[in-house]
């Protein structure tokens, strides 16, 4: 470490604070003006380790406020289906769930088209903000074909997700994805507790057991607190 560059020096200083939660997500970290004083170097030097790790997506600066240690965004697989609450928990952190919704509904227009039934045709249908550390990361609004899951809504959704009810009953064979970038509107903004203005992804997901249609959702998650991640084999 003493042999290291100052810069490198600095930089694993910041990222011990960071690492070990000394500084949690939030806490403003010294100036570099601090840290070239508490180091004995260049107000650069300082630079170059803080924009080390803002490139490293652990900082983030704001104009005229200061430098930020980030809140570290939740990430799930994009050409997979994983179950929310393990992933939550295999991160070492809390699980938890509110059922806004969970109630029949008429299949109407685009709905009707994406789940694959007759216009009017009665489907279910619930809303579910998942929880990780009490902080919501995913709105999910799905509908649910019952020829295929008659007893979903006779589940308990704050026991086990809706992923792996359908799972379990209706083996997944096939799945679609496709995901934008939107500003929320309101209902959205509340429930996964944004500000407005703020940028949410929309991942649309439809599943198949066999060659049977089985759900579709919409997944909100919000855009400053999550990603989504593929890979590829080639």
């Amino acid at each position: 470490m003493a042999q290291s560059p100052r810069y490198l020096q600095i930089k694993q200083y910041l990222n011990d604070k960071i690492q070990t939660r000394t500084w949690p997500p939030g806490f403003k970290i010294p100036t570099e003006i601090e840290l070239s004083e508490q180091f004995a170097v260049s107000r650069m030097t300082a630079n170059k380790a803080i924009r080390d790790l803002v490139g490293d997506g652990l900082l983030k600066r704001t104009p005229r406020l200061g430098t930020f240690v980030c809140h570290k965004k939740a990430e799930s697989p994009l050409m997979e289906i994983r179950n929310i609450a393990n992933e939550v928990r295999n991160r070492g952190h809390d699980y938890s769930s509110q059922v806004i919704s969970q109630h029949s509904v008429e299949a109407k227009d685009d709905i009707a088209l994406r789940i694959g039934v007759r216009n009017g045709t009665l489907i279910y249908f619930t809303q579910i903000v998942h929880y990780e550390n009490s902080m919501p990361i995913q709105l999910e609004e799905r509908w649910v074909n019952p020829d295929f899951a008659p007893q979903y809504l006779e589940q308990d959704f704050t026991v086990q997700t809706p992923n792996e009810y359908l799972v379990q009953t209706c083996p997944l064979s096939d799945i679609e994805h496709t995901v934008e970038a939107i500003i929320p509107i309101g209902r959205i903004i509340s429930l996964l507790e944004m500000n407005e203005g703020e940028p949410c992804l929309l991942l649309n997901r439809r599943t198949w057991s066999d060659k049977n249609l089985i759900s579709t959702a919409l997944l909100y998650h919000p855009g400053n607190k999550y990603k989504l991640s593929s890979r590829t084999k080639v």
